[in-house]
């Protein structure tokens, strides 16, 4: 037996009550990192006002958490190839519950940026294991469609953060609403983390580790009944032909990091992490700062004291945004089996560019004009719908559906690893920038930096589909790592 056998046995079942029970569980911790990214752009202004914090300390708390995810996902995604998905599918949201209850809690800037650092390295580790889990309990067929799928909770927890924000705002319009803000998302993390105890572990990840009668049974979970005596005979004799990795072989395989950039991977390696970086610094970068951007062109009153009603408009003008971020995860859900990831990622990053050069463009525009509030809003839906329906998905998908069992989560590890230093750039460097350069250069910049994603995309696409060596559940990349 091996992962290419066991692979071949997941691909024919139906999706079932476990698939869908693991897939959900999954989805929901992307859904906790969306509401933790756009309520920190809510509670971002009432901090600021709280403490008078600089740009510079602005800058600080706002990447903290994407600075501890950077951490998470390289470390936890590794170290999920040795202890298993299931363990570590608990492990990171614990630490999300703990944390940001501890955030609320804050007595100053420097330990809520300690806190907000610490439960980052909760979320970023859900990154490679969620989409590690998903990937190799998902058959074939509905593979990227799955995956896709559970990453558009993230616009689902974005617009939790949108209602709770506004809900807080307008019950308690005061500085130190922050505080809520933060404390509520350990409510769903805590029921999540509870609900995760029940769910069995990756049978390809036991297979791929030579605990071969554990792996038949994680598989009957998902069946719904015990496997015949042909069943597991059909597993065993397919892995028989594709050769059986020794144990010495295997722990040497998910130990060594450097075999991302071996001569047969590195395209993969390359096509997986530089574009996120690119991503998530227009991602993070943007969207963290979306009400921040909308009071400065369009939305900000003239006074001063009136910061939280500017809030509170701003905020109100972001939740609308957002409808076009779900509008563009169920445009990619429907449109990756007949586009690709390939085509879908290079197109939402050049529109994301162009969304960005005419969005500062605006601010040169009367304030408050119908021509300005209409091209405001018209850049901001652009680069909500074609990100999510481009790149914020595809850069998701293709390390979970590209790497091997062996190094599954060390792969999407390290690509979310580079996506999250993309956000931790974007989220620092924006109010500085910002400050110091002004709106439209900081928007140009961030503008570039997804051109050159594009750019990068098409040019390792060749390489990549050239260096993937399939272990069986790899086929889910039919010809190329782009599709299916």
């Amino acid at each position: 037996m091996s992962a290419r056998g066991m692979a071949r046995h997941l691909d024919s079942l139906r999706f079932g009550a476990t698939h869908r029970k693991v897939w959900i569980l999954s989805a929901l911790g992307i859904m906790l990192d969306g509401f933790d990214f756009f309520i920190m752009g809510v509670a971002i202004p009432l901090i600021v006002a709280k403490w008078n914090i600089s740009p510079l300390e602005t800058g600080m708390v706002s990447s903290a958490a994407i600075v501890g995810a950077i951490v998470g996902a390289s470390v936890m995604g590794r170290i999920s190839d040795r202890i298993g998905r299931k363990l570590a599918f608990r492990i990171d949201l614990g630490m999300f519950v703990v944390f940001a209850f501890a955030s609320a809690l804050a007595p100053d800037i420097w330990w809520l940026i300690l806190f907000r650092f610490l439960l980052g390295i909760g979320v970023g580790a859900d990154y490679p294991i969620s989409s590690s889990y998903v990937a190799e309990i998902s058959p074939r067929r509905l593979r990227s469609r799955l995956l896709i799928g559970a990453f558009s909770f993230q616009a689902v927890g974005q617009l939790l953060g949108a209602l709770v924000g506004l809900l807080v705002l307008s019950l308690d319009p005061v500085p130190d609403a922050w505080r809520w803000m933060l404390a509520f998302g350990v409510i769903p993390a805590l029921i999540i983390v509870i609900l995760r105890r029940s769910v069995p572990e990756s049978p390809m990840w036991l297979a791929s580790v030579r605990r071969y009668d554990e792996a038949i049974d994680s598989v009957t979970q998902f069946t719904g009944r015990t496997l015949t005596i042909d069943e597991v005979r059909e597993i065993s004799e397919e892995g028989a032909v594709a050769g059986v990795v020794r144990p010495t072989e295997a722990r040497v395989t998910r130990a060594e990091q450097k075999q991302l950039f071996s001569k047969g991977v590195r395209g993969t390696t390359a096509l997986t992490a530089i574009p996120w970086f690119f991503m998530d610094i227009a991602t993070y970068g943007v969207g963290v700062f979306t009400p921040t951007i909308l009071a400065a062109l369009a939305l900000s009153s003239s006074a001063n004291t009136q910061f939280i009603a500017d809030d509170i408009t701003s905020t109100e003008g972001a939740a609308f945004l957002d409808i076009f971020l779900v509008v563009g995860f169920a445009a990619a859900i429907l449109l990756v089996r007949k586009l690709g990831l390939i085509v879908m990622q290079v197109t939402g990053f050049i529109v994301m560019g162009v969304g960005l050069v005419v969005l500062g463009i605006t601010g040169f525009l009367p304030q408050d004009s119908p021509l300005q509030l209409a091209l405001v809003f018209s850049a901001f839906a652009a680069f909500n719908l074609f990100m999510n329906a481009g790149p914020n998905s595809t850069t998701f998908a293709l390390p979970a559906v590209a790497f091997r069992t062996e190094n599954r989560g060390a792969g999407a590890g390290l690509a979310a690893a580079a996506g999250k230093t993309g956000a931790a750039v974007g989220t620092f460097f924006f109010p500085i920038m910002q400050a110091d350069l002004g709106l439209f250069p900081t928007l140009v910049i961030i503008a570039a930096g997804c051109l050159t994603a594009a750019a990068v995309t098409v040019a390792f696409r060749a390489r990549a589909r050239a260096g993937v060596e399939g272990d069986g559940d790899a086929r889910t990349i039919p010809v190329d790592p782009v599709r299916g």
